[in-house]
């Protein structure tokens, strides 16, 4: 297993530092953040400008968070064996470089190879976004500064439908993608020169794992995808999902038998760490799923234009800007797990009360209940959770804790989007409004039950953690390489 260096909780932070590193990793993930629902809103302009069905749809999602997830990890651990500060620029280029490429595709499958290779870069550089950021904050200041960053990311999660559509009806679909470009551009000399480098120790990179669990999902989420198309009985859809099924039972295999693996089977024997990591899959596979399906309806049932459409989801997306620092701040004060709890069963009641108001006529005095109900789910769901993965192991760890985390919630967004989608082709369609909303109801629900698993899987956190420290473990002080000007 890669070791994870990581400021210990006595060493004296920079104040300065702390700050810089703050800036910049939230940033950073703002933009990764952004371009998971930045498509959202800006589907029905690219559809009609390079053509497409809704598989076709699915992908330009799908496409970036499917290589987001299964190389978020790996993503971890070449930063821990080449430094952090390096894989993270290398991370943020790649990210900017396939920005550029894809608001300039011509044709629908080069923008989704081009989203696919933007998750490449946001698989490096995301997941090294929280380690800088806990290398560079002393111990009594995390939940408050992994709250900013929750918010930030919430900023991204709110921010994204409305900027879609925005720049989709003022200017066009390209340019949110353009956005990217001088925010990265105007990163990458401060990430430079502002934050420290740091690597693990005996890092090792695990390339079987990684061709593991890459297979394995891409044959789940493409059989998951191509079933409502080609039938769930074709060759190809039955050969990916069974492939698939295959390739995940011998990842887990791997992670149990190697001795370096890039997820350890291990970790999930701490009730904190797996309640954390299934509360966080199951929540993004309902969140993503819902939000990819009712920004389609608010346009294309209910006649509103892109940038409506995205200020009347505002209320959903928004609530983590008001609501994630409070809830961060709470985490550190009565703990993350009831925080989170309540915000899953929040967000599960907000799709069920919207299952029963959509029509194909449906009020937004109707639908704003519902979306209120989410967003503030949502929001007391994001910082805390950060702050239970970090919590729920050693400080060598917790590189691959984040990694696993945000590949775990990604994987529940490609597997939300493409669940979703799949009830909603078997029960309705594009034919009709009242064909549309037939599809989407059902959704919604299946989308509710989900998170209100989550939120049965957060209740099985314990209460309270106990420390290394408690334990009687002592962990050697990390060497922190200072970064070069």
């Amino acid at each position: 297993m890669s070791q994870q260096s990581a400021a210990p909780d006595t060493a004296p932070a920079s104040r300065g530092g702390a700050v810089w590193a703050l800036v910049i990793t939230s940033v950073a993930g703002f933009m990764a953040a952004l371009d998971n629902l930045v498509v959202t809103t800006a589907l029905p302009s690219i559809r009609k400008d390079l053509g497409g069905a809704l598989d076709d749809l699915e992908w330009t999602v799908s496409a970036y968070t499917l290589t987001f997830a299964v190389l978020l990890m790996f993503g971890a651990a070449l930063g821990d064996r080449f430094g952090r500060r390096r894989l993270f620029l290398v991370g943020l280029t790649v990210f900017t470089g396939a920005s550029a490429a894809a608001a300039m595709a011509p044709g629908i499958g080069s923008l989704i190879a081009a989203r696919a290779i933007q998750g490449v870069g946001a698989a490096v550089m995301m997941p090294l976004t929280l380690t800088l950021l806990t290398a560079a904050v002393p111990a009594a200041r995390r939940g408050m500064a992994y709250g900013i960053w929750g918010a930030v990311n919430g900023l991204a999660v709110a921010s994204g439908p409305l900027i879609g559509g925005s720049l989709t009806e003022h200017i066009s679909w390209h340019w949110i993608f353009w956005l990217n470009v001088p925010l990265g551009v105007a990163l990458l000399p401060l990430a430079r020169l502002r934050l420290a480098e740091s690597r693990g120790a005996g890092a090792r990179l695990d390339l079987p794992g990684t061709l593991l669990v890459s297979g394995g999902l891409f044959g789940i989420v493409y059989g998951l995808v191509r079933g409502p198309v080609d039938g769930w009985t074709g060759s190809l859809v039955l050969t990916g999902l069974f492939a698939g099924t295959a390739l995940l039972a011998g990842f887990v295999l791997h992670g149990v038998r190697s001795e370096n693996p890039m997820l350890p089977m291990r970790l999930f024997r701490s009730r904190a760490f797996s309640g954390i990591n299934a509360a966080s899959l199951l929540m993004f596979l309902g969140m993503f799923g819902s939000i990819f399906l009712l920004s389609q309806y608010m346009q294309g049932v209910l006649g509103y234009s892109p940038t409506e459409a995205g200020l009347r989801m505002l209320p959903w997306t928004g609530m983590p800007m008001l609501v994630a620092p409070i809830a961060g701040i709470l985490s550190d004060r009565i703990g993350g797990r009831p925080v989170v709890a309540a915000g899953l069963f929040l967000q599960a009641a907000g799709l069920g009360y919207m299952a029963s108001v959509v029509t194909a006529d449906a009020s937004y005095a109707a639908q704003l209940p519902a979306l209120i109900l989410s967003g503030i789910g949502m929001a007391l769901f994001f910082a805390p959770a950060s702050n239970l993965v970090m919590s729920s192991v050693l400080p060598a760890e917790q590189g691959i804790a984040s990694g696993a985390n945000n590949a775990l919630r990604e994987v529940g967004g490609a597997l939300g989007i493409a669940v979703m989608s799949s009830i909603f082709s078997a029960q309705g369609g594009y034919a009709s409004a009242q064909n549309f909303v037939d599809g989407l109801r059902p959704a919604l629900v299946v989308g509710s039950a989900v998170v209100a698993l989550a939120g049965i899987a957060a209740l099985l956190i314990p209460a309270r953690r106990r420390t290394a420290q408690d334990a009687g473990v002592t962990e050697p002080a990390p060497v922190l390489e200072t970064a070069a000007s």
